[in-house]
């Protein structure tokens, strides 16, 4: 029997607060990954040392060293996971200057799997999942429509700590159903579901 492959994900997240749930989401997915979906790997990959887009960085086809170190996981993973909280009904400025730099030639996001989870009041985010939905569209970024994952984090019981911990397990279960999603949706990309 053929080794599974291994499916290496990028975590972004679009807040750069420690104690985030959105940060507390990607945090449990890791958890969840290593703990029960073999053949998946999630790796938090963080935002808040890249410099805002600005060409005058870009020297003779390169770009300053925290920003080629980003796009290069960026293109070496197999698909991504974004925890997009809402700002404005929209994505973060971080998470979409974050975009922005992975896309300048050579865009190093195309023809990739990618899903979305956020926390927040009301939506739980959900907003953001549609202008992230569009963005996508541009740099050839193929989300999983379903499930989808909002989290209402103000709705009684807590969903999370004082940490951004998520403690909610069917929270928990909800997350997990998302990353079997995309991981199965990353391998149908890649041409490696066995028949």
């Amino acid at each position: 029997m053929a080794a599974q492959p291994v499916i290496k994900v990028v975590a972004l997240c679009g807040s750069l607060r420690k104690a985030s749930w959105n940060r507390g989401l990607l945090s449990a997915s890791m958890d969840i990954s290593k703990d029960s979906i073999e053949g998946m790997e999630i790796e938090y990959v963080d935002i808040s040392l890249l410099p805002f887009v600005n060409e005058d960085l870009e020297i003779n086809g390169t770009y300053p060293a925290a920003v080629e170190a980003f796009r290069k996981k960026i293109e070496d993973a197999d698909c991504y996971l974004f925890a997009s909280p809402e700002y404005n009904y929209s994505v973060t400025g971080p998470l979409k200057n974050a975009i922005d730099w992975a896309s300048r030639p050579p865009n190093v996001w195309g023809d990739k799997a990618a899903a979305i989870v956020s926390a927040g009041g009301n939506f739980g985010g959900g907003r953001s999942h549609y202008h992230l939905r569009h963005i996508g569209i541009y740099i050839d970024l193929h989300f999983i429509n379903k499930p989808e994952f909002f989290l209402n984090a103000f709705e009684s019981p807590p969903k999370f700590d004082d940490e951004g911990v998520l403690t909610d397990e069917e929270s928990k279960q909800r997350l997990r159903e998302v990353l079997l999603a995309l991981k199965a949706f990353s391998l149908r990309l890649k041409g490696k579901l066995s028949e």
